[in-house]
């Protein structure tokens, strides 16, 4: 009887990485039980998501999770929409919370728990025609949340230099360029604080963040 309340009231929670041509899946009882693998799939990322995520999942259920995290973007625009699609229907058919993190959040929070570093992380990433996806962030005083100081916007490279310099606190710089991916765990981990908040996003609330347009008019 004990074994199975536990099996019941234990949270595993799932979470995606599409916004790059890999496929990042992280899946964790947040009890020291926490798996992740990436994999490398270009254009036939929409083609095999379903089923990576079939094959991932296992040997943990659909009604094992008590909630999914996506990374929301900025990214590219296809895989972005079919990771956040594909959480939005898990989350509406499941009828569990779903929680957007965004790309650059993922990598800041990544950085932080690498370096233990309290400063402001500036992230920067780069964008179509020549522009800068950038944001700011920095942990909380009591270390139970990620505060969004600057919230993802694109900038010209003049302009983002000049917030960067115009910037009044001290901070580190970190640029995201490659193996996005694997920043999977942290999308996760970003999620499992607010859900210690109490938050429960509905499913409806997951939207992707572009930035741009994708065809330039």
């Amino acid at each position: 009887m004990t074994t199975q309340l536990a099996r019941k009231t234990q949270i595993y929670a799932l979470s995606l990485h599409t916004t790059t041509p890999e496929l990042g899946l992280s899946i964790s009882n947040f009890a020291g039980e926490t798996r992740s693998q990436v994999w490398n799939l270009g254009r036939d990322l929409s083609s095999y998501i379903h089923q990576y995520l079939l094959e991932f999942v296992a040997p943990q259920t659909w009604s094992d999770l008590a909630f999914i995290a996506v990374a929301k973007g900025p990214g590219g625009y296809t895989g972005t929409r079919i990771g956040v699609v594909i959480a939005r229907t898990l989350g509406q058919q499941l009828n569990i919370p779903v929680f957007g993190i965004s790309t650059m959040a993922a990598v800041a929070w990544q950085e932080i728990s690498k370096s233990q570093n309290t400063k402001a992380i500036a992230v920067e990433m780069p964008a179509q025609r020549g522009q800068i996806f950038g944001g700011i962030y920095q942990l909380s005083a009591d270390g139970a949340e990620l505060i969004t100081l600057l919230p993802d916007a694109v900038f010209t490279p003049q302009a983002w230099q000049e917030t960067l310099a115009n910037w009044q606190s001290e901070y580190q710089l970190v640029e995201a360029k490659s193996g996005l991916a694997a920043t999977v765990t942290n999308v996760l981990q970003l999620a499992y604080l607010e859900w210690q908040q109490g938050k429960r996003p509905n499913w409806s609330e997951a939207l992707p963040y572009y930035g741009q347009h994708p065809v330039d008019i």
